[in-house]
């Protein structure tokens, strides 16, 4: 290779992100003030690097026949940030890849793609204006706590509606008890540190995240907070710490002025709904007071099993739970009332049950009774894998399957449940982040006759709190319009 054609790659690449870097003010721009959520084959671009951006595009290799350069999805940009849209979720990446086959007038096609919400940001801001933003309080502050606040506090900028305004937890015993508090949430040895700024009003008794003012309230019970007291009203009260599972408990929550309905992390008992959205959510009405957002590998499985069910049939299956060691187990041996939880997670396989097979039925009735499942925890902290084991009604392929699978991912009303990985070289820690409930592995798919296997990863805290959100924002009633919506011919 000549040294001219070895300069010419990295004058490509500083070019390319010469181009990313123009595309953040119009990414932010379209954000902030039109709350459009911009993404590129649902990787989202917004609040990203430079390096990150690009990397997005990359992506697409993995899942298309070519490659997309940020040249091709530039021009989007800048027309869309002319067209004086509502609000809305729009994939440039898809788009770009469409309007390079069909080609034609950029602004025209813009208009056919995402035509409903063209010129509508008038309107839509006097909606805005006479509509309140929805209080969220955070009922326990762990794991899944903190990132649902790491969630909140990074869409409050684009007019999501949502408003975190309290977090409530135990008396910790420290002095210094806030601090703590926030340097949890500032730093993850899992998902790294916070995006922004954390600061400490001790006099208050509040924790400041990139400008938003959250109120730490110490409690003994869900009904023992008067939230009016702290300017809360008619809040949404996620329950994370999973001690109230029930009607009866969970309904203390909805005894404490201020608080209008209820949202459970973890699978709800007796008539609860569990919903897993993107399958059942269209079961939430507005007399839902309690509701439960079920198990994340729940989530993980009930959209992969939909997507094969509804193609192929499901005769009957089994589920194999991979899931990485939770804070339930213990740290080295010892006591625990659960069956082999005692034993040192970070040291061990540990078989344990999990009910999250037959909890599919709950939001996917056709397949109650057809799934068994068990669960293996291992010692890693984070992501885990959902196995299943299926026979169907129809002969099917690898290659068959694995292109249906990635067709639901990319253009299915699924495409914020499902994501498809095909690459030889993935492994657990490549899916920390991921905001899918879960993402199949085509690599690893085995088709025989009538009976299929599956891998399907999901970051079992990060990929369930995003599924957590899209809950709450539904019950909010904040919604956004997906584009494109109709898959490429």
């Amino acid at each position: 290779m000549s040294h001219e054609q070895i300069n010419q790659h990295l004058s490509n690449w500083t070019e390319r992100e010469s181009t990313a870097e123009a595309m953040i003010p119009l990414i932010g721009r379209l954000y902030r003030k039109n709350n459009v959520v911009t993404s590129v084959y649902g990787r989202s671009i917004i609040n990203q690097s430079v390096i990150d951006i690009l990397r997005a595009h990359r992506f697409v290799r993995q899942v298309e026949d070519s490659e997309l350069s940020v040249h091709d999805t530039m021009p989007i940009l800048e027309a869309m940030d002319k067209l004086d849209l509502g609000r809305a979720h729009v994939d440039i990446g898809k788009l770009a890849v469409k309007f390079k086959e069909e080609g034609g007038d950029l602004v025209e096609f813009l208009k056919r793609e995402i035509g409903p919400v063209v010129g509508q940001f008038a309107s839509q801001s006097e909606e805005d204006a006479n509509n309140e933003t929805k209080d969220v309080v955070l009922y326990g502050f762990g794991r899944i706590g903190r990132l649902l606040a790491r969630i909140l506090i990074e869409k409050a900028g684009g007019g999501n509606n949502l408003r975190l305004r309290a977090i409530v937890v135990r008396q910790g015993g420290a002095d210094n008890d806030l601090e703590k508090r926030a340097s949890l949430l500032r730093r993850d040895s899992v998902h790294g540190p916070f995006d922004g700024t954390i600061t400490v009003d001790e006099e208050n008794s509040a924790l400041i995240a990139n400008g938003n003012f959250i109120k730490v309230i110490y409690s003994d019970g869900p009904d023992k907070v008067d939230y009016t007291d702290y300017g809360i009203n008619n809040a949404i009260v996620i329950d994370n710490t999973g001690k109230w599972r029930d009607e009866a408990g969970l309904g203390l929550h909805l005894k404490s002025k201020g608080v209008s309905r209820v949202i459970l992390t973890a699978p709800g008992k007796g008539d609860i709904k569990n919903i897993v959205y993107g399958i059942n959510n269209g079961d939430i009405t507005e007399d839902d007071k309690i509701l439960s957002a079920a198990s994340c590998t729940t989530n993980a499985i009930t959209p992969v099993l939909k997507a094969i069910n509804d193609e192929y049939g499901i005769e009957d299956g089994h589920v194999e739970t991979v899931h990485s060691y939770t804070n339930d187990q213990n740290l080295i041996d010892n006591y625990h009332k659960g069956s082999r939880r005692g034993r040192s997670a970070p040291l061990n396989m540990v078989i344990t049950e999990t009910g999250a097979a037959k909890a599919v039925a709950k939001a996917l009735p056709e397949l109650k009774g057809k799934l068994s499942g068990n669960a293996i925890r291992v010692p890693t902290p984070n992501v885990s894998m959902a196995i299943l084991n299926l026979n169907l009604k129809k002969d099917v392929d690898a290659e068959g399957v694995n292109e249906y699978l990635r067709d639901m991912a990319l253009h299915s009303e699924l495409q914020k449940q499902i994501d498809f990985v095909n690459s030889p070289e993935v492994v657990s820690t490549d899916f920390v982040g991921s905001r899918h409930a879960g993402i199949v592995d085509a690599q690893a798919t085995i088709a025989n006759g009538k009976r299929v296997i599956l891998y399907v990863w999901y970051d079992n805290e990060f990929g369930y709190s995003a599924q957590v959100i899209r809950c709450v924002n539904q019950m909010a009633d904040v919604t956004y319009p997906i584009f494109p919506k109709r898959a490429r011919d």
